[in-house]
């Protein structure tokens, strides 16, 4: 039922915005009169002399009302969310994954195409990427 309002509010704030825009694009700015006094341009139009201007204006004024109603009903709608406890670090230390298992020691367990020492097991996991220096070469 939440998205549905949702959905409709949304519409009727893009509709209202494209009707404002529109409407702000029909009509005459003020200096328009002024150049229809000296003839260049006519000065009727489909509402007559003087009503385009007030029909033009309280419509857009309607327009631009129920578009601000509706952008505070989507922000309204927009944190009725839950809010959850904590920190966002609180919550990703929770969700961490199992920590790695310790890597071979020395220098040649981090440079890779390196062979292991005759001393380590031949069976060995490849180690985990280290948080800085060589551990972040790619290897082949």
């Amino acid at each position: 039922m939440n998205n549905v309002l949702l959905t409709v509010v949304l519409a009727v704030q893009m509709l209202a915005a494209l009707g404002m825009i529109g409407l702000i694009l029909i009509q005459h700015g003020k200096g328009a009169d002024m150049g229809a006094a000296f003839g260049s341009g006519s000065s009727g139009s489909l509402f007559g002399a003087s009503g385009s201007a007030n029909f033009l204006s309280r419509t857009t004024a309607v327009l631009a009302a129920v578009f601000f109603v509706c952008t505070l009903a989507l922000a309204y709608f927009g944190n009725l969310r839950p809010v959850e406890s904590g920190s966002v670090l609180d919550r990703a230390a929770t969700a961490a994954p199992a920590a790695p298992a310790p890597a071979a020691s020395g220098a040649a367990a981090q440079i890779p195409g390196t062979a292991a020492p005759a001393s380590t097991s031949t069976t060995t996991a490849p180690a985990a990427p280290a948080a800085s220096g060589a551990g972040q070469i790619p290897v082949k």
